[in-house]
């Protein structure tokens, strides 16, 4: 079996709530059931969400040690987690893909959003297309059917 981790950053715990005008009405649990049936036989998708930047980093360090490819959302981490970017780092430099997901087009929002400190080293950035930023990952890493 291939797993994939689907790791999520800050707030998106309250997907469904949270300014649903930028994020949808969907939770988390709509998203894994999505990236479930879409998963190509043999594929795993381990779909997780933290607060603690401490927690996704220790997540990326398992993904390179079980050589897993990664779909990530920093969430608001994106902007200025150097820990966080050098943890995703060590993901493809293993030769694992990571691919940076927003569900939000970061570009079209505040300024600050603007800039990534984890694109430069993500095999591929997917960015303002709602749940679908995350489909569209799986799709790029070959795990989808």
């Amino acid at each position: 079996m291939t797993r994939v981790l689907v790791l999520n950053g800050p707030n998106l715990g309250r997907l469904g709530s949270r300014e649903p005008d930028v994020y949808g009405n969907q939770d988390l649990s709509a998203l894994r059931v999505l990236l479930t049936d879409l998963a190509a036989d043999g594929v795993e998708i381990d779909l997780r969400q933290t607060d603690d930047e401490g927690e996704l980093i220790h997540w990326l360090h398992e993904a390179v040690d079980a050589q897993n490819d990664v779909i990530l959302n920093p969430a608001a981490f994106t902007h200025y987690s150097y820990g966080l970017r050098d943890a995703a780092a060590l993901v493809t430099k293993a030769g694992q893909k990571l691919v940076e997901v927003h569900i939000s087009n970061p570009h079209a929002r505040e300024e600050f959003r603007h800039r990534s400190v984890v694109s430069g080293i993500a095999t591929g950035v997917i960015a303002g297309f709602g749940f679908d930023s995350y489909t569209l990952a799986l799709r790029a890493i070959g795990a989808a059917a």
